[in-house]
C-alpha cells in the first residue's frame, strides 16, 4: 500500500498540447492515492452482456465486431471532442488515477460538477475542443457565418487568427473514412432490408454531415433484432452554446418479447399529448404515429454515452422535422436499468425513505418511469408561440436543462395518467411518485454541473417547496402522495409554458435558483455518498465478454 501522500497522479510535462483545447491551472488540486481508489469504486462493475446474443442469425453476429470497431473510433473521436487526445493516460502512474480518468474521459469527474483530479487542470472549458480555447461570447456572436451553430461543425483559426467553420467530416477525415469503409462491409452483410438501408445512408451521413436520410432510414427500422445507434449525436458536452454533437455508439439487441407490452402506447401518443397539464396552446405539436417503443438489452456502449453516467434510455433522433414526420423511436435498455435499480437506486431508497415510501420503491416503477421519460421528449411544444422561432433556439444555453425537467416530470405525468386508464397495471401511482423521487437523489449525485443533474435540482426543489414531500431530523422523507400529484401538475404547466414562451430569462434566473444542490438535500446526498452506495456503473464489454471471441 503506497503512503497516504502519494499523489493518485504524477504529470512528467506541465501542460500537454492538444489543439488548443487544455489550459494549465495554476494551482490545480491533487487528491491523495485513496481518494482515487474511492472514486473509481464508486462506479459498480456490470457484464455488459444478453442472452439475446443466442438468438441472432450467423450474419448478425458477424455484424457485431464491425460494430464494435467503429464504436471504438467514435470513443476516440469523443476523446477529441471533449479533452483532445488520449496522451493523458500515458502520464499517469498511479492505477487508480488512470482508472478514473478512463471513465471520466479526461482529467474532470463528470459526477463532481466537472472538478479537475488531474495536477496541471483548472476548470473544464465550457466549449471543450469545439470551440478555440482563447474565444470569447462577444466574438462568437460577432462571427457572421451560417455554420457556426451547427452540430456537425468545430470552430477554428485561419492562418490569419480569424474564426473559420469546419465539418466534423474534415476535421477528423481520418477516423471518418475508416468509419465509412466498415459501414460499407457492414451494409454488405446485412440481412434485414431496414438495416441495410440504415448503415448505407449512416454512411452518407459521416461523408457530408447531413444525417436526415439517414435518421429517416433509421425509424423505418423495425424488424431487426440488432440495432445500432451511432454518430454525433447529443450536444450536452458544448456547455458553452449547447450547439455540438458529440460522438457516441450503442449496440442493443431487441427484446421482442417484451417489447410487444409496449406496442399498445404508440398509437396513445397524440392523445396523451391532449392531456398534458397546461395551456392548449402549449400542446398544439402532434407526435409522429410512426414512433416505436421497444425493449433492448444493450451489449456495447462507447464515446459520449459511455462517459461518467451510463446512459439507461434512448429516445431518437433529436431532429424536430423527424420528429414531425415520424415521431421518435425509443429504445429502453432493460439490462442497464436493472443494474442501476438493483446496485444504487434500492440501497439509496433504504437510506431516505420511511417505511411506508419503501414498500413503493419498484424496478417496474423505474423501468415506467424511465420509459415515458423518453416518450416526453417527443411531447409538449417545439416552436414558441409568440415568433421567437423553435423552442430551442429560444431557450439558448438553457434549453438543455429545461428540455430534461420537461422529460422527467411529464414522464411520471404519464405514468400516472396511463395507471389512472388502467394502461399499466403492474404499479400503482404511489410507486411510480416514489420511485420517481428516490430517482431524483440518484441522478443529482451526477452533479448539478450538467443538464441532467440541473434538471433534477430544478425537480426536487420545487417538489419540495409544493410539499410534495417532507424531511425529517434524521433526513428521512415522507412523501403526501395528493400534494406530489399536485405539484406534479402544476411543475410541468411551468415548464411548458416557460418553453411556449422562449422565456429565457425566467429560465435562466429560476434555474440559478433552483438548479443547484441546497444545503438539506447535500447532508442527505453526502450520507449516501459515505455509506458506500455506487453513485454509477461501468462496464466490462465486448466480443468475449459477449462469447463471440
Amino acid at each position: 500500500m503506497k503512503n497516504m501522500l502519494t499523489y493518485c497522479l504524477l504529470v512528467t510535462f506541465a501542460c500537454m498540447a492538444c489543439t488548443g483545447c487544455k489550459k494549465k491551472a495554476a494551482e490545480a488540486p491533487q487528491q491523495p492515492e485513496s481518494t482515487c481508489k474511492a472514486m473509481v469504486e464508486e462506479y459498480a462493475w456490470f457484464d455488459l452482456t444478453s442472452d439475446l446474443v443466442a438468438g441472432l442469425s450467423e450474419n448478425e453476429k458477424q455484424l457485431i465486431p464491425i460494430f464494435v470497431r467503429i464504436s471504438e473510433i467514435m470513443d476516440d473521436l469523443f476523446w477529441k471532442q471533449t479533452f483532445g487526445d488520449k496522451g493523458l493516460l500515458d502520464t499517469i502512474s498511479d492505477e487508480y488515477a488512470k482508472e478514473f480518468a478512463m471513465i471520466q474521459y479526461g482529467p474532470w469527474n463528470r459526477l463532481d460538477a466537472n472538478k479537475p483530479f488531474v495536477s496541471g487542470y483548472g476548470e473544464k472549458r465550457l466549449g471543450c475542443c469545439y470551440y478555440p480555447d482563447d474565444i470569447t461570447a462577444e466574438e462568437y456572436e460577432a462571427f457572421e457565418n451560417a455554420d457556426k451553430g451547427s452540430l456537425y461543425t468545430v470552430l477554428r483559426r485561419d492562418d490569419e487568427g480569424k474564426l473559420k467553420s469546419v465539418w466534423y467530416h474534415e476535421e477528423y477525415a481520418s477516423e471518418i473514412q475508416e468509419v465509412c469503409r466498415l459501414l460499407d462491409s457492414a451494409a454488405q452483410l446485412a440481412e434485414d432490408p431496414g438495416m441495410k438501408k440504415y448503415l448505407t445512408e449512416r454512411k452518407k451521413a459521416f461523408e457530408t454531415d447531413d444525417y436526415l436520410a439517414s435518421d429517416l432510414a433509421w425509424m423505418d427500422m423495425k424488424n431487426g433484432r440488432l440495432d445500432f445507434v451511432v454518430g454525433p449525436i447529443e450536444n450536452y458536452d458544448d456547455n458553452l452554446n449547447n450547439a455540438k454533437a458529440s460522438y457516441e455508439a450503442f449496440i442493443v439487441l431487441k427484446d421482442v418479447e417484451r417489447s410487444k407490452e409496449l406496442a399498445k402506447f404508440v398509437g396513445m401518443l397524440p392523445g396523451l399529448q391532449k392531456e398534458l397539464p397546461c395551456d392548449p396552446k402549449y400542446k398544439t405539436f402532434k407526435p409522429g404515429t410512426s414512433s416505436d417503443m421497444n425493449v433492448y438489452d444493450a451489449v456495447y456502449y462507447a464515446g459520449d454515452c459511455n462517459a461518467g453516467s451510463k446512459t439507461i434510455a434512448i429516445n431518437l433522433p433529436n431532429d424536430d422535422r423527424v420528429q414531425a414526420k415520424k415521431g421518435t423511436r425509443r429504445l429502453q435498455l432493460r439490462n442497464a436499468m436493472q443494474a442501476k435499480f438493483e446496485k444504487i437506486m434500492m440501497p439509496i431508497g433504504k437510506l431516505i425513505l420511511d417505511e411506508e415510501a419503501l414498500q413503493h420503491l419498484k424496478f417496474d416503477a423505474f423501468f415506467w418511469n424511465v420509459t415515458f421519460h423518453e416518450v416526453a421528449h417527443g411531447l409538449g411544444i417545439k416552436e414558441t408561440v409568440n415568433g421567437k422561432g423553435s423552442v430551442d433556439e429560444a431557450m439558448k444555453t438553457q434549453r438543455s436543462n429545461w428540455e430534461e425537467a420537461k422529460a422527467d416530470i411529464l414522464g411520471l405525468f404519464l405514468v400516472c395518467r396511463l395507471i389512472e386508464k388502467g394502461e399499466i397495471t403492474n404499479i400503482t401511482e404511489e410507486d411510480a411518485i416514489t420511485t420517481y423521487i428516490a430517482g431524483l437523489f440518484r441522478s443529482v449525485r451526477f452533479g448539478a454541473g450538467e443538464a441532467h443533474g440541473i434538471a433534477n435540482a430544478m425537480c426536487f426543489n420545487y417538489m419540495y417547496a409544493q410539499g410534495a414531500f417532507t424531511r425529517d431530523e434524521n433526513g428521512v422523507y415522507h412523501i403526501d402522495y395528493a400534494k406530489a400529484k399536485a405539484a406534479m401538475e402544476s411543475w410541468a404547466g411551468v415548464i411548458l409554458a416557460t418553453q411556449g414562451e422562449g422565456d429565457f430569462r425566467f429560465a435562466e434566473k429560476f434555474a440559478k435558483e433552483n438548479g443547484v444542490i441546497k444545503p438539506e438535500m447535500q447532508q442527505d446526498i453526502d450520507r449516501i455518498n459515505n455509506s458506500g452506495v455506487p453513485r454509477d456503473i461501468r462496464f466490462r464489454e465486448g466480443l468475449e465478454v459477449l462469447g463471440l471471441k
